[in-house]
């Protein structure tokens, strides 16, 4: 929603009161009547708006956000932050480079692109192999869409093959993401998708090396979430090894000896990596070095979740 212009017009007109029709067509910039009917709709079906019809002669008719449209729009706030960041320079929500942006974000992750890289560099045919659900020319799209915006770059190597690797900015965009995942559970919970394994791994994978750790900190960490897993839940996750307060390497196989584990509920993760209160989690083996590394992810999300109500955490 927030990757369409006209989305984000509309509700940035809304946010000061409600209005008819004609008056916020007009203040989303005069779209075509036809164009404007349908979005208004779909928002309308989704709970982002409401339609108010007054008793009077002739009858009027309003439009106005929603508590669920209020919160939408203090995750575009958060999505903004991360547009503004952009590589190639700040880009603003409800523009067409904007779109671009989210559409490869969300294309990215849909088809798993984000996950895989977010471990680790591919080339486009492993990654194909990776993938059996995308079809080759679609995953090519789809990686030439994040490459054009700066979400991946390629790395030049000596063979055949050029592998990606995600960028800065794609780890960043990790906080806007469990955003739009809280908003999702929150007011649509019917029709969003359940949170699965390959979900908590890439955000895991993407949000560890944004931490900054002290030097001194060094151990393998586990990161964890019980997820369906057909008829009983299982841990889903990644080990990390931290070296000198950096994160030296990571990975989703979960086995072997840690010094400390760090797990939770999807939503106590989604509170913790949105900058909520510390701690939303437990921590199991040295104590000390699991909680430096769960308010670290919350402090890395406080950055990026600054514009947010902290009611909305």
């Amino acid at each position: 929603m927030l990757a369409a212009p006209l989305n984000v017009h509309i509700m940035q007109a809304l946010e000061a009161g409600p209005l008819a029709p004609l008056s916020l067509r007009r203040a989303a910039n005069s779209p075509p009547q036809s164009t404007m009917r349908v979005y208004l709709r779909d928002l309308t079906a989704v709970g982002v708006l409401e339609r108010h019809r007054q008793d009077s002669f002739p009858p009027v008719v309003e439009y106005a956000l929603t508590a669920g449209g209020r919160a939408l729009l203090k995750v575009g706030e958060v999505l903004q932050a991360w547009l503004k960041a952009a590589p190639e320079g700040e880009i603003l929500l409800g523009t067409p480079a904007s779109k671009s942006a989210t559409r490869a974000l969300v294309d990215g992750w849909s088809t798993n692109i984000v996950r895989a890289l977010a471990a680790r560099p591919y080339s486009l045919t492993e990654l194909s192999r990776l993938n059996n659900q995308t079809s080759y020319p679609a995953l090519e799209r789809r990686l030439a869409a994040m490459r054009l915006v700066n979400q991946v770059e390629a790395i030049r190597v000596d063979g055949r093959g050029t592998p990606y690797r995600a960028t800065e900015w794609l780890r960043q965009s990790i906080f806007s993401l469990t955003a739009a995942t809280a908003w999702e559970r929150r007011y649509i919970p019917d029709s969003s998708t359940r949170i699965g394994r390959l979900d908590v791994e890439a955000a895991f994978l993407l949000a560890a090396p944004l931490m900054q750790l002290p030097t001194d900190v060094n151990g393998m960490v586990r990161l964890g979430v019980e997820v369906q897993g057909g008829a009983s839940p299982v841990l889903a996750g990644a080990l990390i090894r931290i070296q000198d307060g950096k994160v030296a390497s990571s990975s989703n196989r979960l086995e072997g000896k840690v010094d400390a584990s760090v797990t939770g509920t999807a939503m106590a993760w989604l509170r913790q990596m949105r900058g909520g209160a510390s701690l939303q989690v437990e921590i199991g083996g040295n104590q000390a070095l699991g909680e430096l590394v769960a308010d670290a992810l919350r402090v890395s999300a406080v950055a990026a979740f600054e514009p947010l109500d902290p009611s909305v955490s």
